[in-house]
């Protein structure tokens, strides 16, 4: 069970990445998101980040009690927050890769609330600010997406 646990949390080993594993996790998320690009919809995305929001508060509760508080190697937030930012976007590489980077970038700044939420107990803390940063870049990405 530890092993599974360990695994959904670090976002199938992503999270031990040495470097940025936060954006490893992310990475992995817009692979997977581009995997299903014939079939990418907001109702499947919004199911994905659900899913892995849910799986997350859960796996990454656990997960910190062999990792600590808020580990580096817990990136399934990433990838739920990451799945949100492109729920709503027509998937091309170009909205991929600005979503990904809008992603990082704010997951990184933690605008309010996101910060604040930071500080909810367990998984949910882990969890939170992610799918706020999420929401953030699923809102840019529309503005932008609409402007070009």
């Amino acid at each position: 069970m530890n092993l599974l646990i360990k695994l959904i949390a670090s976002g199938l080993g992503t999270g031990y990445f040495p470097i940025a594993p936060g954006t490893a996790g992310s990475a992995l998320a817009a692979g997977i998101a581009f995997c299903f690009l014939p079939w990418w919809n907001p109702a499947g995305a919004l199911v994905l980040s659900g899913t892995c929001f849910l799986a997350g508060v859960y796996c990454a509760n656990r997960a910190e009690r062999f990792w600590g508080h808020d580990s580096g190697k817990i990136v399934i937030d990433e990838m739920a927050g990451m799945f949100l930012s492109l729920a709503f976007l027509s998937l091309n590489w170009t909205n991929l890769v600005t979503a990904f980077f809008i992603f990082r970038l704010l997951d990184i700044i933690k605008p309010p609330p996101a910060r604040q939420l930071e500080r909810l107990r367990s998984g949910w803390g882990v969890m939170a600010d992610d799918i706020v940063a999420g929401a953030y870049t699923a809102i840019l990405m529309l503005g932008i997406e609409k402007w070009m």
